[in-house]
């Protein structure tokens, strides 16, 4: 199987038949063998009932239907696992990614060895209530990640098979595919200009609220990144330079007590010193994020239910 095409899709009827059609012809003219997984996240129109029928009529076409609405995110998980094409790209459903790139997106990937391709939509047909957010979003995180992409939340992308069987996407993950691959260890991480069409059928999933949920993600995934595995590095770093200030702090207090006593100087009660309370709450947080670094390094990851998604249905003939 030389290309696995995994679309997301929740309430995109219309656009449905088209789409395939047009993935078809693209698929046909340049002789790639491909399947195509149209994932429904619970739509509540007659998207399903149009995939039934789309995938009788065409063996590349297949289904997974969830039984209700989990996200863009989990969608793609589940469609990642089903995929078996040696180069697997994910477009949206609503035919404002062209599946026209698909062949120079699978080329970077087989031809010039890239692990991960991004589309980047240079000229984008969005209002400018989106635009001005997506490039403030897109600027924060290259800055983080380190990765020199223009479009980190474009749909359309393209991945060597064992960059998605290797990562996990959950929440809303999917902003940050680039970022989950080079965590997975994969460094080779390419992008191509690709066309924006105008919206044709329906309206936007996706609200304003989706640059705080990115922030947050992103925050997330660089805690989960670099401490996941190792939790104890941070807390327990924090716990003890916390723990050791207000340690030495006591002692200065104590000291500086005893100090007083034995030279019969004027002398307060410990209790009176406000810096006294000051140390013994820090001590106190510090040993709080020690314990707490210690229990994370007993739970990490090991949440067994945090990917797992209700599929009412699946059509893979």
């Amino acid at each position: 199987m030389d290309i696995s095409v995994v679309v997301p899709l929740f309430n995109e009827e219309e656009s449905l038949r088209e789409l395939t059609e047009w993935i078809d012809r693209v698929m046909r003219a340049n002789g790639f063998t491909y399947e195509v997984w149209l994932v429904d996240d619970g739509s509540t129109d007659d998207s399903w009932a149009v995939v039934r029928e789309l995938t009788a009529h065409n063996d590349c076409l297949k289904g997974i239907k969830f039984q209700r609405n989990y996200g863009k995110s989990p969608a793609l998980n589940v469609g990642f696992q089903h995929a078996t094409g040696d180069v697997i790209v994910t477009l949206d459903a609503d035919l404002q990614d062209s599946p026209d790139e698909i062949p120079a997106l699978y080329r970077m990937i087989v031809e010039e060895g890239y692990d991960v391709v991004s589309g980047w939509k240079k000229e984008r047909r969005d209002p400018i209530g989106k635009t001005i957010p997506s490039r403030f979003f897109n600027m924060v995180t290259r800055l983080v990640s380190g990765i020199k992409l223009h479009d980190f939340n474009c749909g359309l992308k393209s991945y060597r098979r064992n960059v998605v069987k290797s990562i996990e996407v959950y929440g809303d993950m999917h902003r940050h595919l680039p970022l989950l691959a080079k965590w997975a260890g994969f460094r080779k991480i390419g992008e191509k200009v690709v066309e924006h069409r105008p919206r044709k059928y329906g309206y936007s999933k996706f609200g304003l609220s989706r640059l705080v949920t990115g922030f947050l993600d992103l925050l997330s995934l660089m805690f989960v990144g670099k401490f996941g595995k190792r939790p104890m590095h941070l807390f327990g770093t924090l716990g003890t330079l916390m723990f050791l200030i207000g340690f030495v702090s006591s002692v200065v207090i104590g000291t500086t007590k005893v100090y007083a006593l034995a030279n019969n100087m004027p002398k307060t009660l410990v209790t009176d010193n406000p810096w006294f309370y000051i140390s013994l709450t820090t001590m106190v947080m510090g040993t709080i994020l020690f314990v707490t670094g210690f229990l994370a390094e007993l739970v990490a990851r090991s949440n067994p239910d945090r990917n797992y998604y209700l599929v009412e249905e699946v059509l893979d003939a």
